[in-house]
């Protein structure tokens, strides 16, 4: 196992082809999906397009990807957190965007903000990261409470003409960001994260 970083609860950690299954059964939860897609992909698409895909971004770099989130006490499979370079648009200098995927019973334990926060401390401290962006549907209001907790800020909402319609898209997309510095110099510390 290799482990990219950890936290209080949690360790983050190498995705690999042994969590096929683990991935599969998180893309096919209808509830996870709610905001993402109006359909679940096979395990073989999960196998033959998604995880190696993930798997790429560690080929390319020991510093970007996907990881698999892994609660510490448990050792169960949580679902995976994400931090690569922006890549639909051309990314500022030291742009970075953070997201995250966890099953539903992981929901509401704080796991997705302690995950992104070691993320964010991490790129801000050790790898030269100015920014850090991350977007969902305007309707997730989960996901971009989460984006408010870790200190990031509304910074545009604008809309996109996807081809998987899912309830909802006519809202738009929010994006949500937080600076270098306004990271560094933030006043508290969110929940379960040491660092």
């Amino acid at each position: 196992m290799t482990v990219y970083l950890e936290t209080d609860r949690l360790v983050l950690r190498r995705l690999t082809t042994d969590d096929v299954d683990a991935v599969h059964a998180l893309h096919s939860d209808s509830t996870v999906m709610r905001y993402l897609s109006t359909t679940c992909p096979t395990r073989n698409q999960v196998r033959d397009e998604v995880l190696p895909g993930y798997l790429d971004w560690h080929r390319r770099s020991e510093t970007w990807g996907y990881w698999a989130t892994i609660e510490r006490g448990t050792g169960t499979f949580l679902g995976w957190h994400m931090f690569r370079p922006v890549i639909y648009r051309e990314p500022a200098p030291g742009e970075i965007e953070v997201g995250w995927r966890l099953n539903t019973a992981a929901w509401g334990h704080g796991f997705a903000t302690e995950g992104a926060s070691a993320l964010l401390d991490n790129g801000f401290r050790n790898l030269g990261v100015q920014s850090v962006l991350a977007m969902t549907m305007t309707v997730n209001e989960r996901s971009w409470q989460v984006m408010r907790r870790l200190g990031m800020r509304h910074v545009q909402t604008f809309h996109v003409d996807y081809q998987d319609k899912v309830p909802g898209f006519e809202q738009g997309e929010v994006e949500y960001a937080v600076t270098r510095h306004q990271w560094l110099t933030r006043s508290s510390v969110p929940r379960g994260f040491a660092g």
